[in-house]
């Protein structure tokens, strides 16, 4: 779930399975999605490969 929210910065980055939280919940907030994104951008870490972002 992508939502509007808080900027917080933090975030974790997976692979092709979605990163959850401890209740199974797959969220982060767009402005946090942006974030990684950027970082992405800046710095790729998964050329020509998926990968998801979540708290």
């Amino acid at each position: 779930m992508i939502a509007p929210g808080e900027r917080t910065g933090r975030y974790r980055v997976g692979g092709d399975q979605p990163v959850r939280d401890i209740d199974g919940h797959s969220r982060i907030s767009i402005e946090d999605a942006a974030v990684a994104l950027l970082d992405e951008a800046e710095l790729p870490r998964f050329i020509q490969r998926r990968f998801t972002t979540g708290y």
